[in-house]
């Protein structure tokens, strides 16, 4: 059995940017072989960014 090493990324974009994020994945991972992983988009709730004390969109910018 040949275990593959994994990598997990996890990235914040704003909703303009999900699909372009997820072809850039994609166009750079993809083999087209048994591996090439899997993408989750989620909802992110909240975000805050801890310097200015920014929320939601404004944070992940």
């Amino acid at each position: 059995m040949n275990l593959l090493k994994k990598i997990r990324l996890e990235i914040a974009v704003n909703d303009d940017f999900v699909e372009p994020t997820i072809q850039a994945i994609v166009k750079g991972a993809k083999t087209g072989n048994l591996g090439d992983g899997k993408i989750f988009v989620m909802d992110l709730p909240q975000c805050v960014r801890i310097r200015t004390l920014e929320r939601g969109m404004k944070a992940i910018n």
